[in-house]
C-alpha cells in the first residue's frame, strides 16, 4: 500500500492511498473460494461448482465488496501509521477500481487540533454564592398561593390583573385569520400574552361590551401569516373576573402534605426545597464561570465538520416543533444564532478531553450514583428513578458525561485563582414565566 498525504489548510488533509491489484485479487480469491463451498448452483453438488462458475456469477458483486472493506482498513491503517486524528468521516473519492487497475483513492477529512490547554492556574473564575432568607420564603408562600387561585365573576370593568372572558375574531382584510369567532377566551389583563395592545382595549370593558379595533402585529410574530401586518379584531367581553387568592390555612398547607397544617413545618419545607434549587443553581452558574474562563483561554482552531454537526443536532429540536405545529423555519437565519454556541460547544469539548486526558480523571462512580439519587429525589418512587437510570448504559453515560464534567469544575477551582461573587436569591433563580400563547391563528384550532 502507498499513501501521500497533503496538508490542505490547518486542519484540512488530502490522503492518496493505492493498493495493488494483487492484494485486492488474493481477498477476491479467497472469498471464491470459501463461497463456492456453500453455495448452490443449478446442475452442480454443493461445494462441486467450477471455480470460472463462481467467478462469473459472483465476482464483480465479490470484488465491490472487498474494495469496499478495503477502503475502510487501508484508510484506518493509513492515518494509524501517520499519527492522525481524524474528526468525523472522511469524504472518499475513487480513482481507480477497476479490474486489473489496482485501487487508488482519495481520502479529504479534516483533524482533530493539537494544542496544550492553558495551565488552570493561569485562570480566573468566579464562585457563586447565596442564601435563602425570609423573605424569599415569603415570596414563594405568595407564589404558592397565586398558583392556587381560582377566578369569580364580577359585575365591574375589568381592569388590570382581572381576567376577561371573550369571543373574538381576527380579520386580514375579508379573510378571517383566526379560522372564525374563538370562544370562552380567557384574556388576563397585565399579562402579556396577547400581542401588544390588545389587552389594553379590555381595560374599562364590562360583561356585554362589543369592542372593534385594529392592531399591528409584530415584525416578529411567530408561525404564522400576520408579522408585520394590521389585523382587524371583533371582541365581545362575555365576563370579567377578579381573583381569589386562597388563605394561608391550615387546609391550604394541608394540601401541600403537610397533614397537620402547621404554618412554620410549611415554611421549613419550602426553605429547604428552596435551598436545594439554590444550590443546583449555584453549582450550574459557577460551572458556567469555569467553561467561560476555559473556552476565553483556549482559543483553537475547530474543525468544520464538527461544528455542523453539532449545529444539526441544535436545530433538531426547532425542525421537530416546525413540522409538529406545521410551520415555517427560518433555518438560515438560526444557523447564524446557533452556530456561536455550536463552535462553543465543541471547542470545549476539545478543551475538556485534553484535560481529563492530562490529568488522568477518571469518572467516579461514588458521585455518579450522588447525581443519579439527586436526579431521581423529585420523583414520588425515586428508587425506580434510580433503577431506571442504571437499566440503560446510554442513559447512565450521560450521567456519568455531567459527572466527568463536574469533576473537572472541582479540578479547576482548586488550582485557578477564585473570587467569589454574592447574589440575592431572586437574582439566581426567577420564577418560569407561563407558556406562550399559540399564535392567533392556532388558537380556534
Amino acid at each position: 500500500m502507498q499513501v501521500s498525504l497533503e496538508t490542505t489548510s490547518e486542519l484540512s488533509r488530502k490522503m492518496t492511498i493505492q493498493v495493488p491489484e494483487e492484494h485486492i485479487q488474493e481477498r477476491v480469491d479467497s472469498r471464491l473460494k470459501a463461497l463456492s463451498q456453500r453455495v448452490r448452483v443449478d446442475g452442480f453438488r454443493p461445494g462441486k461448482v467450477p471455480p470460472g462458475v463462481i467467478r462469473k456469477r459472483y465476482g464483480q458483486q465479490v470484488r465491490e465488496e472487498v474494495l469496499a472493506e478495503l477502503i475502510q482498513t487501508s484508510f484506518q491503517e493509513a492515518v494509524r501509521d501517520s499519527k492522525l486524528r481524524p474528526a468525523g468521516v472522511p469524504q472518499i473519492q475513487a480513482r481507480k477500481m477497476g479490474e486489473g487497475e489496482g485501487l487508488e483513492y482519495e481520502a479529504n477529512f479534516e483533524v482533530l487540533p493539537d494544542f496544550v490547554p492553558m495551565p488552570l492556574e493561569t485562570l480566573a473564575v468566579k464562585r457563586y454564592v447565596s442564601e435563602v432568607t425570609e423573605e424569599d420564603v415569603d415570596a414563594m408562600v405568595q407564589r404558592l398561593r397565586e398558583q392556587r387561585k381560582t377566578w369569580r365573576a364580577v359585575a365591574r370593568p375589568a381592569g388590570r390583573g382581572d381576567r376577561a372572558v371573550v369571543a373574538f375574531e381576527g380579520w386580514d382584510g375579508e379573510q378571517s385569520f383566526t379560522g372564525g369567532r374563538v370562544n370562552e377566551f380567557p384574556v388576563i389583563i397585565g399579562s402579556g400574552m396577547m400581542i401588544p395592545g390588545f389587552e389594553d382595549r379590555l381595560v374599562g370593558a364590562e360583561a356585554g361590551a362589543r369592542l372593534e379595533f385594529e392592531l399591528a402585529f409584530p415584525a416578529d410574530y411567530p408561525g404564522g401569516k400576520m408579522a408585520g401586518k394590521t389585523g382587524r379584531f371583533q371582541v365581545e367581553v362575555l365576563r370579567v373576573e377578579e381573583s381569589v387568592v386562597p388563605e394561608l390555612d391550615a387546609e391550604f398547607i394541608q394540601s401541600f402534605g403537610i397533614e397537620d397544617g402547621d404554618l412554620e413545618r410549611f415554611r421549613a419545607d419550602i426553605r429547604s426545597n428552596l435551598e436545594r434549587e439554590m444550590q443546583r443553581a449555584l453549582r450550574a452558574k459557577t460551572k458556567a464561570s469555569v467553561m467561560d474562563a476555559l473556552y476565553a483561554a483556549n482559543p483553537i482552531a475547530l474543525p468544520g465538520t464538527l461544528v455542523e454537526d453539532e449545529l444539526d443536532s441544535l436545530l433538531a429540536p426547532y425542525r421537530e416543533a416546525a413540522r409538529t405545529n406545521q410551520q415555517p423555519l427560518d433555518e438560515a437565519k438560526l444557523k447564524q444564532r446557533l452556530e456561536p454556541v455550536a463552535r462553543r460547544r465543541v471547542a470545549l469539548a476539545l478543551v475538556l478531553g485534553k484535560l481529563i486526558d492530562a490529568h488522568g480523571l477518571v469518572v467516579n462512580p461514588e458521585r455518579v450514583r450522588a447525581t443519579v439519587e439527586e436526579l431521581a429525589a423529585s420523583y414520588e418512587d425515586s428508587e425506580a428513578v434510580v433503577r431506571w437510570y442504571y437499566a440503560a448504559k446510554e442513559r447512565l453515560r450521560e450521567v456519568e458525561n455531567l459527572t466527568m464534567e463536574d469533576q473537572i469544575v472541582d479540578l479547576v477551582l482548586e488550582k485557578a485563582t477564585t473570587s467569589e461573587e454574592h447574589l440575592q436569591f431572586r437574582e439566581l433563580l426567577q420564577p418560569a414565566t407561563d407558556n406562550p400563547q399559540p399564535p392567533l391563528e392556532a388558537q380556534s384550532k
